[in-house]
């Protein structure tokens, strides 16, 4: 089993078909939608982590793209600036999935993208604004 945190932008023309729906019923994948942000005749963005076979993750992928979705890998939009982070900790105070935690050791800002839920409660609450989700 892999599992994969996707980014989907649908189409305004897309934002009403049950596109989800088929990547459990026909992929056997197990999706679960992390944040969503759909209003009917305009692009939709869905941040969407998703479990089940590689081929059949890689399928459902396939015809996303079929669908005009734009699939991106969420790991991608989340930059923590870490030349500029004077690691104050601010951020771990909000972070409920623990994504973000201060070593007890080292006393520097850890980062785990694959506990990220992209709610983007960091961002806000960065002093420095050394943290960006590009969603």
């Amino acid at each position: 089993m892999v599992r994969k945190k996707l980014v989907l932008t649908f189409p305004p023309e897309r934002v009403d078909k049950p596109i989800t729906y088929h990547l459990v019923k026909d992929f056997d994948l197990v999706i679960n939608i992390l944040r969503a942000e759909i209003h009917e005749e305009e692009v939709g963005r869905m941040v969407l982590d998703v479990e089940g076979d590689e081929e059949r993750i890689n399928q459902g992928i396939a015809y996303l793209k079929s669908q005009d979705v734009k699939v991106q890998e969420a790991a991608r939009d989340i930059t923590l600036d870490e030349a500029n982070c004077v690691d104050c900790g601010a951020c771990t105070a909000v972070c409920l999935p623990k994504a973000l935690r201060l070593n007890n050791e080292t006393w520097k800002l850890e980062f785990d993208k694959e506990k990220c839920i992209f709610c983007e409660l960091c961002v806000k609450s960065c002093p420095l604004g050394v943290i960006e989700i590009k969603f």
